[in-house]
């Protein structure tokens, strides 16, 4: 009887596991608009010793575009506003605007332009792209991760590593890591 019983769980297990399975790319094929609801993005620089600083930017825009055809010319999009980052320490917050570090004044967006995506699995993908800060162009990647999808809303974890001196900010090195670890969530609501 309790083989019976087990038995008839260990279906109904099995039953119920392909509804809650996770969603893939391929699912995701559309364009959206990344909402500030529900996105941030995050980063953190390291000190020698340790501790280090975390902050954040509270602007920014941009689009996703999946293709489900051929994942290879999908597409991202982001424009970040420097003059929008906060650390919770007004004069951090000041020094990393002023023309030291982002020069907000003078180059007022950040912008990230993919060139390539390459799926790594059914949820994740590597995104090889043009950053630009300070009025330099280098190429980084970052590795995306489909966390959601729901009623035309796309969620993406997103993470990857910037040298800051490629870009003329690395003001405090080698006290401060040259390294800067972002960590973003983006939501899109396709458009």
């Amino acid at each position: 009887m309790y083989a019976r019983i087990l038995g008839s769980a260990a279906l109904a297990a099995c039953l119920v596991v392909p509804a809650i399975a996770a969603v893939a790319l391929s699912d995701a094929a559309g364009s959206y608009t990344i909402s500030p609801a529900g996105s941030s993005i995050r980063f953190t620089i390291g000190k020698a010793g340790g501790g280090g600083f975390d902050g954040a930017f509270a602007r920014f825009k941009g689009t996703i575009r999946i293709d489900n055809g051929d994942v290879g010319r999908s597409k991202v999009d982001l424009t970040i506003y420097p003059e929008s980052v906060g650390t919770g320490q007004g004069r951090i917050d000041a020094f990393l605007r002023s023309d030291a570090v982002f020069d907000s004044a003078n180059n007022p967006e950040i912008q990230f332009r993919s060139t390539s995506v390459t799926r790594t699995s059914d949820t994740t993908a590597l995104v090889t792209g043009q950053l630009t800060a300070r009025g330099r162009t280098f190429p980084e990647k970052f590795t995306a991760e489909l966390d959601g999808l729901k009623s035309g809303t796309i969620k993406f974890h997103v993470t990857g590593k910037v040298l800051r001196s490629r870009y003329g900010m690395d003001v405090g090195t080698p006290l401060y890591s040259n390294i800067v670890d972002f960590n973003m969530t983006l939501t899109g609501r396709r458009g």
